[in-house]
């Protein structure tokens, strides 16, 4: 296959990238030569970049990121120590070029028309994000679920806001989607550093598009795997999911918007209390234990709880919090999916 970059001339690339492609990298040396190759050979005839932040990693990561850096000049390798996911991308968004970035996970690869159709989706709509749809992609059995919940459109403020609460036909990972770089800028974001820390705060850059295209086409592939966010649960990201909603609630209050997205946040509490008690009874048959089982539930379901409830404050959130799942483990710093 022919390099991608053969395409465009060196200095033009160098100077204006249309697009910068924002990848942190910790400990994904199994997978990242693969999402490399599928973003070095876009089919998209603009110039473009690849940022690849290596957090501290202990495996072979970052000599693959060289290896694909001296092969290829659109790609920029940034070596960090390791700080977490959230100042990996922070570090991404600090030099990136681009009019619009996207956000890869190391260890996912994408469609080669990825880039492409998704550029495409905000030029001819004046969008400032559009998003598409992904596939699981079950590594161990090398098997493909296409994601179901699918629409299609151009959608303002309010309309994409409300499908982008509700968690369902547009979920809230920061991949799948392409943004014009000044959202970031515009919503003064900062990335938590936390599980789901996506969830936390894309409801602020969506809050600052005029207009978000939907394309209906599965262009992302999320490698599910043991150690992706939906293959290691603990208590830590059972507690962070909950404590994700909540600043989605005090960010909506904060800005008096509640009342104006209140059904649609409802219907994010609802999903997220269930796939809570999921996680929570999926913990409890690992460790063969039932000890504590409906003590947890019932934790889970008051927190989430006080999310939607009239009363709602961050500092009682925070004190739900402290001690909400017993049997908390100690998490190291790095990526947890």
């Amino acid at each position: 296959m022919r390099n991608g970059k053969d395409r465009f001339n060196v200095p033009e690339l160098m100077e204006n990238p249309k697009i910068s492609v924002i990848i942190p990298v910790y400990n994904v040396g199994r997978y990242v030569g693969q999402c490399l190759n599928t973003l070095t050979h876009q089919t998209i005839q603009i110039p473009y970049e690849v940022i690849a932040i290596n957090d501290g990693s202990s495996d072979n990561s970052l000599d693959v990121l060289h290896e694909y850096a001296a092969a290829d000049c659109r790609i920029h390798v940034i070596d960090q120590p390791n700080s977490g996911v959230s100042a990996a991308r922070t570090a991404g968004l600090n030099a990136a070029r681009g009019d619009f970035v996207c956000f890869v996970d190391g260890d996912d690869y994408v469609a080669l028309n990825y880039l492409e159709l998704l550029y495409r989706a905000c030029t001819i709509n004046n969008a400032d994000i559009s998003c598409c749809y992904y596939y699981w992609h079950l590594v161990s059995s090398d098997i493909l679920f296409e994601y179901p919940f699918r629409c299609r459109g151009v959608y303002n403020t309010e309309q994409s806001l409300n499908i982008l609460l509700r968690d369902v036909l547009i979920q809230s990972f920061l991949w799948c989607k392409m943004y014009r770089r000044e959202l970031f800028t515009k919503s003064g974001v900062k990335f938590p550093d936390m599980c789901f820390e996506d969830l936390a705060i894309l409801h602020k850059i969506f809050a600052q598009a005029k207009s978000v295209a939907i394309i209906d086409e599965p262009l992302y592939y999320y490698n599910m795997h043991k150690d992706s966010t939906l293959g290691a649960i603990s208590p830590k990201k059972v507690d962070d999911y909950i404590r994700a909603i909540a600043m989605v609630r005090s960010a909506l209050d904060k800005s008096q918007q509640y009342s104006k997205y209140q059904d649609s946040y409802r219907a994010l509490a609802k999903k997220t209390c269930n796939n809570c008690y999921y996680f929570v009874m999926k913990m409890h048959l690992a460790s063969k234990d039932p000890r504590g089982l409906v003590k947890d539930l019932t934790r889970v379901h008051t927190a989430i709880s006080h999310c939607c409830a009239d009363g709602f404050s961050s500092e009682a959130m925070h004190r739900r919090l402290a001690h909400h799942i017993v049997g908390r483990n100690k998490r190291r710093r790095g990526f947890a999916r």
